[in-house]
C-alpha cells in the first residue's frame, strides 16, 4: 500500500505525466496509479502523444478516462505529421470532451517519417489553436533547461522558447534534469527576453537507473558524476539504488522549490510508488 499525504502538506502544486498504455490491463493499472497519485490533489494529469500522432487514440482515451476519475487531463499535441485540419479535428474531440488544457509541442519524426506536416514549429501550433480556439484554452510548452539536444546555438534556442510563448503559451514544462543550476540560469535567460509565464521544472524520478541515463543520453541531460558513479557502484542493489535515488531527486525538488519554482511536474512513467514517496518528504521536510 502506497503512503499517501494530505493534499494541504505539499508547499506548491503537483502534476503528473502519464503515456497511454498499450493494453485494456495497462489501462486498468494506470486507474489505480490515478487514483493513487490523486491522494495528493494535482493541478493536472498530462498524458503524451506518440511521434507523428502514433498514439492519437488511446492518448484521447487515457484524458477521457482520467477527467471521468474527476481530474483535470491534458493531452499532448505534437506538429509532427499534423495538418490543420487534423488539428481542427482533434480539437474539436477534446472540446466535445471539455478538454480545455494542452501540452503543445513540436515533437519527433518517427522512423521512416518524410514530412514534418503544415507546422515546423510548435509555436506555428500554437498560434494556430489560439487562432482557432480563442483564449480560454490552457496551453503549456516544453522547456529545456540544458538547450534542445538538436540546438546547437543556446541563443537560438532561447528565442524560440520565447516565440512559443509569444505566440500564446500560458506556461512551460520543462525536459527533465538534475542539476538545479541549470534550471535557474534557464529561467533567469528567459525572463531577460521578457518571458513572464510560469516555468515549472520536469522532475524524472529514478524508477530505473539504466532506462533514466539511457534517456538522458539520448536528450543531452547530465546526470552529475558522482551520482552516476554512486549508481553504477550499487551494481545489482536495487534497494540501495533506490534509497539513494530518492533522496537526489528529494533533494532537487526542495531545491528548487526554495528557489521559487512555481510547481513540480513529475514523470512518473505510469507508477505512483516513488512519486509518492517524494511528494511525502517534501511535505514533512
Amino acid at each position: 500500500m502506497n503512503a499517501t499525504l494530505a493534499p494541504a502538506a505539499l508547499p506548491v502544486p503537483v502534476s503528473f505525466e502519464f503515456y497511454p498504455p498499450t493494453t485494456e490491463a495497462g489501462g486498468e493499472k494506470l486507474k489505480g496509479v490515478v487514483q493513487e497519485l490523486g491522494s495528493v490533489a494535482p493541478e493536472f494529469f498530462s498524458v503524451t502523444y506518440g511521434a507523428g500522432g502514433s498514439t492519437q487514440d488511446r492518448t484521447l482515451s487515457t484524458v477521457i478516462d482520467i477527467a471521468r476519475m474527476g481530474f483535470e487531463a491534458a493531452p499532448h499535441l505534437s506538429c509532427v505529421g499534423s495538418t490543420r485540419a487534423k488539428i481542427t479535428e482533434i480539437m474539436a474531440t477534446y472540446r466535445a470532451q471539455d478538454i480545455r488544457r494542452l501540452v503543445a509541442l513540436r515533437g519527433d519524426l518517427p522512423s521512416g517519417t518524410a514530412t514534418a506536416g503544415e507546422f515546423r514549429y510548435a509555436s506555428e501550433l500554437i498560434a494556430f489553436i489560439r487562432e482557432t480556439e480563442g483564449s480560454d484554452l490552457r496551453i503549456e510548452v516544453a522547456a529545456y533547461p540544458e538547450y534542445h539536444p538538436q540546438q546547437r546555438y543556446a541563443k537560438r534556442d532561447l528565442q524560440h522558447f520565447a516565440d512559443k510563448i509569444k505566440a500564446g503559451a500560458d506556461a512551460a514544462i520543462t525536459q527533465f534534469f538534475f542539476n538545479p543550476d541549470a534550471y535557474f540560469h534557464f529561467v533567469d535567460e528567459v525572463r531577460a527576453l521578457g518571458v513572464e509565464v510560469p516555468i515549472v521544472p520536469g522532475i524524472m524520478p529514478f524508477h530505473n537507473y539504466a532506462r533514466i541515463a539511457q534517456f538522458a543520453m539520448r536528450d543531452g541531460i547530465e546526470i552529475p558524476r558522482w551520482v552516476a558513479l554512486k549508481m553504477e557502484g550499487y551494481m545489482d542493489d536495487t534497494a540501495s539504488i533506490r534509497a539513494f535515488g530518492l533522496e537526489v531527486v528529494s533533494k532537487l525538488c526542495e531545491r528548487l522549490v526554495a528557489g521559487g519554482a512555481p510547481s513540480l511536474h513529475f514523470y512518473t512513467l505510469n507508477q505512483s510508488a516513488l512519486v509518492l514517496q517524494i511528494c511525502q518528504r517534501l511535505g514533512t521536510r
